[in-house]
C-alpha cells in the first residue's frame, strides 16, 4: 500500500449551482474531471490522504477582510461562502494538527477580489486566500505569512489587500501584464509605505516553460522566502500557466507544477484559475497532490506532452535571468518612497477599478495614516456605477493606540458628515466588524 509521507487533507467544492454562464471557462466541470481522475487513480486509497468537507464562511469572516458594498450578501452567493469556507477548512485541519498539509480544490476563485468589493471581476467576488489568512491570524495568532501566487494572471486583488501589511509577503509569478489580464503585476509594484518590498512581482514572457518558471522558483522565490522566514506558506495555486489553457499563453506542464510544489513546500494550497478542463486540470491537480503529500509523481504526464515542443526560446531564458537581479534587488534593497507626507499625516492614492465580469466601474481614494509604530490607519472612499459614495475604515492588526483612536474619530466624523451611503468598519484590535 502507498503511504503519504505528509498527512494530506483535500477539500473539494465544485459549486454545482454557480457559473457565470453554462459554457463559461469558470464552471463546475473544472473540478468534476479532477475528482473522476483522482478516484480512477486510487488517490483516496492512499494511507494518510483524507478528504474533508468544506466549512461555510460566515459574514464576519468576509468582513474581517473586505469592505463589501452594499454588504456581504449583496456581492456573494452561498457558493462563494462555501468556497471561502473550504479554504478556511484547509487552514483549520493544518493548524489543528489533523493534517500536515492541505489543498482546497474549490471554486469560485478569488485572487482578483480586492479590499473593496462591488461585484465580480476576473471571475472573483471575494478573496478566498485572504479570508483564510485573516482567519488564521485572528484565530491562531500567526504573524508572518507568505503567499506565493502561481496563477498565470497577476493576483491584483491579493496584492491590493496586503499592499501595506509588512507581515504578509506576497509573491506573484505570472504572465507579463503587458500581454494578459489584469495588466498589472510589474516589478516596480512593491507595496505601501509600511511594507515596501513585501510585494514582489515576477512577470514572465509568454511561452515560458517549466525551465523558466522553475528557475524563478529556485533563484528568486526561495531565497526571498528564506530571508523572510514565514511561519506559514500558502500557494495560491492557479493552473492556467499550462500549455493547453485556452485563455493564456504559457507552456508549463503537470510535471512542472508537481516539481514547483515539491520545491515550494507549501503548508496550504488553494485552487485559483485553470481552464483546460480535460487537457490539464486532472493531471496538474494529481501532480500537486502527490508532490505535497510526498509521494512519487514521476509518472504523471499529459497524453499529448512533448517536452521538446514546449522548450522555451533562448531569448526567454536570457530575459528571465536578467529579471532575477531586478527582483532580488526589489526585495533585499527596496527603494525609498519619494515625497511621503510626514508621520501623522495621510498618504493618498486614487485608483480606477474595472469589474470586467460585471461591467462595473469603481473609483477609490485610498488613505494611509503614516505612523512610526504600526502599519497605519487605513481608509477607503469608494463609489461605483452601481453604488454611491461609501467609506471603509480599517484599524489594522497590531495597531498602536493613536491609530486606534484616530480610526474611531474618523468613524464618528464620517457619521456626522452624512455624505456616505454606507460606512464599514474593520477594527482588528477589538475584533469588531460592522456597517452603518
Amino acid at each position: 500500500m502507498i503511504r503519504a509521507k505528509n498527512r494530506m487533507g483535500l477539500i473539494f467544492f465544485p459549486a454545482f449551482d454557480w457559473a457565470i454562464s453554462p459554457t463559461h471557462p469558470e464552471r463546475e466541470e473544472r473540478l468534476l474531471y479532477t475528482q473522476d481522475q483522482l478516484r480512477e487513480e486510487g488517490v483516496f486509497d492512499i494511507e494518510g490522504l483524507v478528504e474533508f468537507k468544506p466549512d461555510i464562511a460566515t459574514e464576519e469572516d468576509v468582513m474581517r477582510t473586505h469592505f463589501c458594498f452594499p454588504d456581504v450578501a449583496g456581492v456573494t452567493t452561498e457558493s462563494h461562502m462555501i468556497s471561502a469556507g473550504g479554504a478556511i477548512k484547509a487552514a483549520r485541519i493544518v493548524m489543528d494538527g489533523q493534517a500536515d498539509k492541505a489543498f482546497a480544490l474549490v471554486r469560485p476563485p478569488g485572487h482578483h477580489a480586492m479590499k473593496s468589493v462591488h461585484g465580480n471581476r476576473g471571475f472573483c467576488n471575494i478573496n478566498n486566500e485572504a479570508i483564510m489568512i485573516e482567519y488564521i491570524r485572528d484565530t491562531y495568532g500567526l504573524k508572518k505569512i507568505a503567499v506565493v501566487d502561481t496563477d498565470c494572471h497577476h493576483g491584483d486583488g491579493t496584492q491590493d489587500i496586503y499592499w501595506n501589511d509588512p507581515d504578509v509577503l506576497y509573491i506573484s509569478i505570472h504572465q507579463d501584464g503587458r500581454t494578459l489580464y489584469p495588466g498589472s503585476g510589474h516589478v516596480d509594484e512593491l507595496g505601501g509605505p509600511a511594507a515596501i518590498g513585501k510585494t514582489i512581482n515576477i512577470p514572465l514572457p509568454p511561452e515560458t516553460s517549466d525551465e523558466g518558471i522553475l528557475y524563478a522558483i529556485d533563484e528568486m522565490v526561495l531565497p526571498i522566502l528564506a530571508d523572510f522566514g514565514p511561519e506559514l506558506i500558502v500557494n495560491s495555486a492557479g493552473q492556467d500557466n499550462h500549455y493547453t489553457d485556452p485563455i493564456t499563453n504559457m507552456s508549463f506542464s503537470a510535471q512542472g507544477y508537481a516539481i514547483l510544489n515539491e520545491k515550494l513546500n507549501p503548508d496550504i494550497a488553494v485552487l485559483e484559475g485553470g481552464y483546460s478542463i480535460q487537457g490539464a486540470l486532472p493531471y496538474v491537480n494529481l501532480g500537486i497532490i502527490l508532490a505535497m503529500a510526498g509521494i512519487d509523481y514521476s509518472h504523471v504526464r499529459e497524453p499529448d506532452y512533448n517536452r521538446d515542443a514546449l522548450r522555451q526560446d533562448a531569448r526567454i531564458t536570457s530575459y528571465i535571468k536578467k529579471l532575477k537581479d531586478v527582483v532580488l534587488e526589489s526585495y533585499f534593497n527596496p527603494p525609498s518612497y519619494q515625497g511621503l507626507p510626514p508621520v501623522g499625516e495621510f498618504m493618498t492614492r486614487k485608483k480606477n477599478i474595472f469589474y470586467d465580469t460585471d461591467g462595473i466601474r469603481e473609483t477609490q481614494l485610498e488613505s494611509i495614516l503614516r505612523c512610526g509604530e504600526c502599519a497605519g490607519l487605513f481608509s477607503l472612499e469608494t463609489y461605483s456605477s452601481v453604488y454611491p459614495l461609501s467609506l471603509g475604515i480599517e484599524i489594522p492588526l497590531h495597531a498602536c493606540g493613536n491609530c486606534e483612536k484616530e480610526g474611531m474619530k474618523l468613524l464618528n466624523d464620517a457619521k456626522k458628515s452624512g455624505k456616505y451611503s454606507t460606512i464599514q468598519m474593520i477594527n482588528r484590535v477589538k475584533k469588531e466588524y460592522f456597517r452603518t
